[in-house]
């Protein structure tokens, strides 16, 4: 069999940095894992490539070649994957759809062959049994969940490593709470699920005999779920594997608030070079955190346990969403406040939404409050429901919030907070290589000369030579990420004409 798998396009979106990338000449953050994953589960006899439309173009004698397509999306690649599965129907190709979009709607996509649901593990030998046998079914699904100690090390030699900025893994899933806007729960359980110390260790290994030396994202939802396997033995291991190969990667992951209260595990992590994680804030507001389930974050002071957190060497990405039922119009100001504060440079504010999967769509639902389905891209001003909020207020509330952290003298002075609170250990001597004298060119000719908010840029160039200059790197990759939001919330980065 001849095997093409192919990602969906990934629309210009928060999370795309897109515009970003093109300063370091990048083409994505991170590989398709699940499509590699599932690639290393399919018979080693067939032949497999990858086009991941982020990176490259899908060609007609691509799909030609193929015996079947495979196909893993998200919500919000819908769009593409409408687009892939025309260009399929055209050439005839037998088409195998599997993720987070095909679980939740298969039945929207009557043109695809045979649906792969749940997770690969439980369902894709099913699959592949009954092809071997001559009659493969339409859907395969499961509602149990797996463990993963099987799951196998993903191809990532199909990989074009140069076009991304970091390469993924994932350790576990599963996630211990149940927020009510959060589909995490329903797709892959409460229990939390990992792989094998070993088998962790192997991924690395196979990345590093790959040459690869950077970043990785952990892709859990929540890395920390399992915090007693994390400090008796995921963390060590990876110190000393990492110690012993003279630390060839960093990393990134999502965890929960609740990392603020384990200091061992903190600076486990801290000594492990996990540079960043991005945490669920949500919303100062008490009344919306009991709301929307968030016990994590309750009767806890959230700018405190931010800044334990980038005092002990990492940095703090967030979540922040407004539009919660108990939500008054002094919300918008008071997310304003805590961002500015908390120094979160990185900060993804959302209209709340319902996913469908989720206790907050069946409650919404049996109001009759559902307008419509969720597209994935919570920061495109949509909402796909009835809100209790006047909806202009809340638009209007929204915009507010964007126009207020993300113009330039807001978004700089964030950055100037967080270098402040900000400790990172570097185990190396700060150093520019070719890739970052490039970036470095490329923003002060973009955004230093000729973009509007020109001379806030200028001021935190200084600013960090003088403070913080073991962090400029930092710096410097923050403004050109203010660039990216910008563009992607409709903040002008141009001058009036």
């Amino acid at each position: 069999m001849k095997i093409l798998l192919v990602h969906p396009h990934y629309p210009d979106t928060f999370w795309s940095f897109r515009n970003a990338l093109n300063f370091i000449s990048k083409k994505a953050i991170v590989p398709p894992l699940g499509l590699i994953t599932v690639s290393a589960m399919l018979p080693a006899s067939w032949e497999k490539r990858l086009v991941d439309l982020n990176v490259a173009a899908l060609k007609s004698k691509d799909i030609e070649w193929a015996d079947m397509v495979f196909i893993s999306a998200m919500n919000v690649q819908k769009d593409s994957v409408e687009t892939i599965i025309h260009e399929c129907g055209k050439h005839k190709v037998t088409v195998v759809a599997g993720g987070p979009l095909f679980t939740q709607e298969y039945h929207s996509f009557e043109k695809i062959d045979h649906f792969i649901l749940n997770e690969a593990e439980v369902t894709l030998p099913l699959f592949l049994k009954d092809l071997e046998e001559g009659h493969p079914q339409k859907i395969y699904k499961t509602s149990g969940f797996p463990e993963i100690g099987a799951s196998p090390i993903p191809d990532f030699h199909l990989l074009s490593k140069k076009n991304y900025q970091s390469m993924n893994v994932q350790v576990s899933r599963g996630c211990p709470f149940s927020c009510e806007f959060c589909e995490i729960t329903t797709l892959l359980g409460h229990k939390v699920r990992m792989k094998s110390t070993a088998q962790i260790l192997g991924e690395f290994e196979k990345l590093y005999d790959l040459n690869w030396f950077g970043n990785i994202f952990i892709v859990d939802d929540n890395f920390i779920g399992n915090k007693k396997i994390l400090k008796n033995e995921l963390l060590p291991a990876i110190k000393k594997w990492s110690e012993e190969r003279n630390n060839p990667f960093t990393f990134n992951t999502e965890v929960s608030i609740d990392l603020a209260d384990d200091e061992e595990l903190l600076s486990l992590m801290v000594e492990t070079k996990f540079k960043s994680v991005f945490i669920g804030i949500e919303s100062p507001e008490e009344s919306s955190l009991q709301e929307c389930n968030k016990i994590q974050n309750r009767n806890r002071d959230l700018l405190k346990s931010v800044e334990k957190i980038q005092n002990a060497g990492i940095e703090v990405s967030g979540g922040f969403i407004v539009g919660f039922d108990s939500d008054s119009p002094t919300v918008f100001q008071r997310q304003i406040d805590f961002i500015q504060k908390s120094g979160i440079v990185t900060a993804m504010v959302g209209l709340l939404n319902a996913p469908k999967n989720t206790k907050l769509y069946d409650r919404l639902k049996s109001e009759k409050r559902i307008v419509s389905e969720f597209n994935g891209n919570n920061t495109d001003m949509y909402i796909n429901f009835i809100p209790r909020m006047y909806y202009p207020e809340l638009i209007s509330g929204y915009r507010k919030i964007i126009r207020e952290i993300y113009s330039t003298k807001p978004y700089y002075k964030r950055i100037r907070k967080l270098l402040l609170n900000y400790k990172y250990r570097y185990s190396k001597p700060f150093s520019i290589n070719l890739a970052h004298l490039k970036a470095l060119i490329k923003s002060i000719f973009i955004i230093g000369i000729l973009n509007k908010g020109r001379s806030d840029y200028w001021k935190l160039v200084f600013w960090t030579l003088f403070k913080r200059p073991s962090l400029m790197g930092d710096a410097i990759t923050y403004a050109i990420y203010g660039y990216h939001y910008r563009i992607v919330y409709g903040l002008s980065n141009k001058d009036k004409q």
